[in-house]
């Protein structure tokens, strides 16, 4: 996946390799050739000259000889292979050769790369390189390739025939995010109280960018933090948190940006409404989502890879909307006088604003199935994000989203505050509304005990039928279950 520390690695096994002695090792940046598409004799040139460039300052002067005995004169397609055969003879060692960014390629570049590599494997390791890293954010079998713009797929010869072995740069465990911030206290004596450390690995999952990202902003960039004598606490991680996704840090925003495509939509959006895949899910699909870094298959099945993305996703799709928003809804209206968020009053004012704007509003959504868990999602978000947050469970078959509010709030003249805490659980009428009243019922004061003290529980519920009249589909009532109220919601 993305942001996982890939070229990182990379180049610590070229300088293990070379350290050993046994090997030449040799890394290459493929993005010099990604604006050359289907010249490939230009993109194969460049590749070739980055090698050599490369290989100079690790004191070998044989790439650059190997380059330059080429003698190509104008027209003439550079070979590769030759190249690297040319160069392997001149070379007391058997050659590695590690290229990343090799997802950066795109059209006959590409094809010509793979097929230069294939055509020299049986020359190993006197004639050719002993062994070869294609590095990226995707699998090579998942490089399509069309025809001058046609959707025709290119699938015959061997050019993509030519792995040994697929890896997939993990996350880091529970122990390793540990031992990770270990070694900031044993440079600067600023500990991580063990609760922090709990929270980091629970918002992450161990996803290297994140964990490094929360870390950073924690110590070097919220003034709280830099103080090395203050210890880092479960309230400097979720601040942290916060900073990222409101900042739309450039990881978080290279997220989004794939949430935007076909393949991707296809699996996060059913995971959205909590509703199965659908047949028109490819397994291509599904493992593209996997190796992007974007879901991950858990003890219940797929989910998003960690809490962070599951609070990223529905932020991105709806950043816009959330804007447009600033200057329609004032979260001052909605703060009771003794500082505690009013939400019978939010919600009723979310059921006009849908009755009035919800046609629209999905019309704006690429996820459009989605569309009403979003809208609300975003009408929600606008008032949190003025000194509260949002913690989202959804997924795969679970038939509804979990939204718990969480708002600090402090006394009238400035007395004693508190946290409230509220449960507003999302469900679509699909069967019987019976059924679906007595199942959202159910599944609302389940997630109420789980969420450790939320002092209301909401369950909106909303008709997707375009034929019943807003009058039958608008309503609020109160049920008890027990003695145990849930404010029920129809829109």
């Amino acid at each position: 996946p993305r942001q996982t520390g890939k070229t990182t690695c990379l180049l610590a096994l070229r300088d293990h390799l070379n350290a050993e002695g046994k090997l030449f090792c040799v890394y290459a940046n493929m993005e010099v050739s990604q604006g050359t598409r289907d010249d490939y004799a230009n993109g194969l040139s460049l590749i070739i000259q980055e090698i050599a460039k490369r290989a100079g300052p690790l004191g070998d002067s044989t790439a650059g000889q190997a380059k330059d005995a080429m003698h190509l004169g104008a027209g003439e397609v550079p070979s590769l292979s030759v190249f690297l055969s040319r160069w392997c003879e001149a070379l007391r060692r058997p050659l590695v050769l590690l290229l990343d960014e090799v997802d950066s390629l795109v059209g006959d570049t590409l094809i010509m790369l793979l097929r230069h590599l294939r055509s020299g494997y049986d020359d190993r390791p006197a004639r050719f390189p002993q062994s070869v890293i294609l590095c990226g954010v995707r699998d090579i079998r998942d490089y399509r390739l069309r025809i001058n713009g046609t959707k025709e797929v290119i699938t015959g010869g061997s050019a993509f025939n030519i792995t040994a072995k697929s890896l997939r740069l993990g996350d880091f465990t529970r122990d390793e995010v540990a031992r990770l911030y270990r070694q900031h206290t044993e440079e600067t004596g600023q500990v991580f109280e063990p609760e922090a450390l709990a929270l980091a690995w629970e918002l992450t999952r161990g996803q290297p960018w994140l964990v490094n990202a929360l870390a950073y902003e924690i110590c070097f960039e919220r003034e709280e933090g830099r103080d090395r004598a203050h210890p880092v606490s479960p309230a400097l991680i979720l601040a942290a948190k916060e900073a990222l996704i409101e900042r739309r840090a450039i990881h978080l925003d290279q997220l989004s940006d794939k949430l935007r495509e076909d393949r991707v939509r296809r699996v996060v959006e059913p995971m959205l409404r909590g509703e199965e895949l659908d047949r028109t899910v490819s397994p291509d699909d599904l493992e593209y989502v996997i190796d992007l870094g974007i879901a991950r298959r858990g003890p219940d099945g797929l989910e998003i890879s960690n809490p962070i993305y599951r609070e990223v996703v529905p932020r991105e799709l709806t950043w816009i909307q959330q804007l447009n928003l600033e200057s329609l809804i004032k979260s001052t209206w909605f703060i009771a006088p003794d500082g505690r968020l009013d939400f019978q009053k939010l919600l009723e004012s979310f059921q006009e604003f849908f009755r009035e704007n919800g046609e629209i509003w999905l019309e704006r959504y690429d996820y459009k199935e989605a569309g009403p868990q979003l809208i609300l999602q975003t009408y929600l978000q606008r008032i949190i994000n003025h000194g509260g947050r949002i913690e989202r469970e959804y997924g795969l078959g679970r038939r509804r989203t979990d939204l718990l509010a969480i708002w600090p709030w402090k006394g009238e003249r400035g007395g004693p505050g508190g946290v409230q805490k509220v449960v507003i659980e999302l469900k679509i009428l699909r069967s019987s509304a019976a059924k679906t009243l007595e199942q959202g019922l159910a599944q609302t004061l389940e997630y109420q005990d789980r969420s450790g003290g939320a002092s209301e529980a909401h369950l909106v519920i909303f008709d997707p039928d375009p034929k019943k009249a807003w009058s039958e589909k608008i309503y609020r009532r109160v049920e008890d279950r027990g003695g145990r109220k849930v404010v029920v919601w129809g829109i």
